[in-house]
């Protein structure tokens, strides 16, 4: 077994496919192929299963993919070690946001600091609804997440306050009221978002027995505004993901509140490799965490 067969493995997992994993290695995908079979025939278990154009983890092999992560991340770990003792910064860094609350309301300034401070280190994103970024983290394919708290899974960091508001065109009847009520959404024709904070929107709705009509299912913010300015439907989405207000549109307040709060997280701040731990530290100071 060696390492380079561990990240085989791990990036076969990620991308799904024998030829976009090997075009990602920058290798063959007879060498993506051999590597893999090797590997299989050292552990003696199937880890995936062919089909004709993708593969997909058997059991074992999402079991096993958790050790070949944990793995990886050490010798990245390992190898920043030393290079720290030699005065030098640098490696790679994999952090995973959930989208415009992180990605651009803390990412940018945070990245643009650490730039400045750690020249040398690579820091990779991967964005993705907020249950990936948590499964991300969980399967240690990246080292650092932005997460909405209360998580226990995590060590975590607190750095932003948000909340859930209602998305209005602007001539809408409700755009009258200061905040509206989950029962005012009832029977309403309705954007469902497919970003991370859909479950607390469906929350919210349940707990007061409003069932709106769910006309339209959006993954991109822009899509779901357009409709919300065409008065074709209203929606819920987190504040911090908003911009200002396009003509046509107005947010406002939920009753009774939604707040949440977005915090930085890992599986433990105690075996962070040094890059990530000079991130942690640069958002503490930052944010003006103790």
């Amino acid at each position: 077994m060696t390492f380079t067969q561990l990240e085989i493995f791990s990036v076969l997992a990620r991308i799904g496919s024998f030829s976009r994993a090997a075009s990602a290695l920058g290798v063959t995908q007879s060498a993506v192929s051999h590597a893999l079979k090797q590997l299989e025939t050292d552990l003696g278990v199937v880890l995936f299963l062919r089909g004709a154009t993708a593969v997909e983890l058997t059991e074992v092999g999402s079991r096993l993919l958790l050790r070949a992560n944990d793995i990886l991340q050490q010798k990245e770990a390992l190898r920043q070690e030393a290079c720290h003792e030699q005065g030098i910064a640098r490696g790679t860094l994999r952090i995973a946001s959930f989208g415009a609350s992180s990605s651009l309301h803390l990412l940018p300034h945070l990245l643009a600091c650490y730039g400045q401070t750690h020249p040398e280190v690579e820091v990779q994103i991967d964005e993705g609804v907020d249950g990936e970024v948590t499964q991300w983290l969980l399967e240690r394919r990246v080292e650092l997440g932005f997460v909405i708290l209360p998580d226990d899974r995590f060590d975590a960091l607190p750095l932003a306050k948000d909340e859930l508001v209602a998305v209005l065109p602007a001539d809408h009847r409700l755009a009258v009221c200061p905040s509206v009520r989950a029962k005012d959404f009832h029977d309403l024709p309705f954007i469902r978002t497919a970003a991370g904070s859909g479950p607390h929107v469906d929350q919210f709705l349940a707990a007061a027995g409003a069932v709106p009509k769910v006309l339209f299912r959006f993954e991109q913010l822009s899509s779901m505004l357009g409709f919300v300015a065409q008065g074709v439907a209203v929606t819920i989405v987190g504040r911090l993901a908003l911009p200002e207000p396009p003509e046509g549109v107005i947010y406002r307040s939920l009753q009774p509140r939604r707040p949440r709060e977005i915090a930085l997280a890992a599986l433990s701040f105690e075996r962070l490799s040094p890059a990530a731990r000079a991130f942690l530290q640069l958002a503490r100071k930052v944010h003006r965490q103790p």
